[in-house]
């Protein structure tokens, strides 16, 4: 739990995550707003969420959620497939989330790496270094995470488009029924000590070197 980081007195480590996270969640939700408006569909854009603002992104509880349990949520992105112009799109407006994680995590670990190189010596202090890193590696996380099909995730909206309709048609009806039910059990798994996502965490790491170009 964060909140733990508090108790222990390490109030900069418990800023810098919960600030990793906030950025992240802001990117990834604005990447889903920014491609629903590029799609013919202004809803977010009309509802203030077409912005990399946090305020416009972050639900209290969802951030609460983060620092009690260490899984939480941002507000959903509002869209009405009615105004989409390609019957691809909602694949599109889902995969921009997980998407956008990925860049910002290239972005960061890239141009962190070059301001080493450039001579920056703060970025070689603990913190920036810390920060850096794990807002990288936190974006590939909800990345890896968010591609799961189940329940609300991203990949639920994505998996479809990979099957044929038969099999697209079952899937969206078990999801519906137990999609969420599927999630929040390994959620509360994962929250009682079962290691549930480190092959999610391990999937990041993973991906991480292959990401760095300098």
């Amino acid at each position: 739990m964060l909140l733990n980081l508090l108790f222990q007195g390490q109030i900069a480590l418990f800023l810098l995550i919960v600030l990793a996270l906030v950025i992240s969640l802001s990117f990834r939700e604005f990447g889903h707003a920014l491609t629903a408006k590029l799609f013919g569909d202004d809803t977010a854009q009309r509802a203030g969420r077409l912005t990399l603002n946090p305020l416009a992104h972050i639900d209290p509880m969802g951030l609460l959620m983060v620092m009690l349990v260490g899984f939480g949520y941002a507000k959903p992105v509002p869209t009405n497939p009615m105004n989409f112009r390609s019957r691809w799109a909602d694949l599109w407006v889902s995969a921009a989330g997980p998407g956008m994680n990925l860049l910002l995590a290239f972005l960061v670990i890239n141009v962190y790496v070059l301001g080493l190189r450039a001579g920056v010596d703060a970025l070689a202090n603990p913190g920036p270094r810390f920060f850096f890193d794990f807002l990288a590696k936190i974006n590939l996380l909800l990345m890896v995470f968010n591609l799961i099909p189940l329940g609300a995730l991203d990949g639920h909206y994505i998996l479809p488009y990979f099957l044929n309709r038969r099999m697209a048609n079952a899937y969206r009806m078990f999801n519906a029924q137990y999609g969420n039910m599927a999630l929040m059990l390994l959620i509360l798994l994962s929250v009682v000590g079962v290691p549930v996502f480190n092959i999610v965490w391990s999937i990041g790491n993973f991906i991480l070197p292959l990401i760095r170009v300098v």
